[in-house]
């Protein structure tokens, strides 16, 4: 690698730093002036489900039926027992057991 192209690899690295942290920055500072009520606040409680629903499904569809049945099951799990980590056993289980079998 030439001193040029080293030079502008730590100059990007720098640049997506700071673009980074300012983004965290600047949330962190309009966060107190953003609406309480209303359709935005509807918005932003819904944003974390999206964000995970997001994750989730293109993974699940890519894993198959086994895929599909753990988001499921582990979906259900969570909804019955409140508790993200068991849930989360009770997919990452089923999909090691239905891999096991060959699904």
């Amino acid at each position: 690698m030439t001193p040029e192209n080293s030079l502008l690899v730590w100059l990007t690295i720098g640049a997506a730093a700071v673009v980074t942290y300012g983004l965290r920055i600047s949330g962190l500072l309009l966060a107190g002036r953003l609406p309480k009520t209303g359709k935005f606040r509807t918005f932003m409680d819904a944003l974390p489900g999206t964000i995970l629903l997001s994750l989730i499904v293109p993974a699940a569809v890519a894993a198959g039926p086994v895929g599909w049945l753990a988001t499921v099951v582990t979906g259900l799990c969570s909804i019955k027992t409140g508790n993200v980590f068991i849930s989360m056993l009770v997919g990452v289980a089923i999909v090691a057991i239905g891999r096991g079998l060959g699904w």
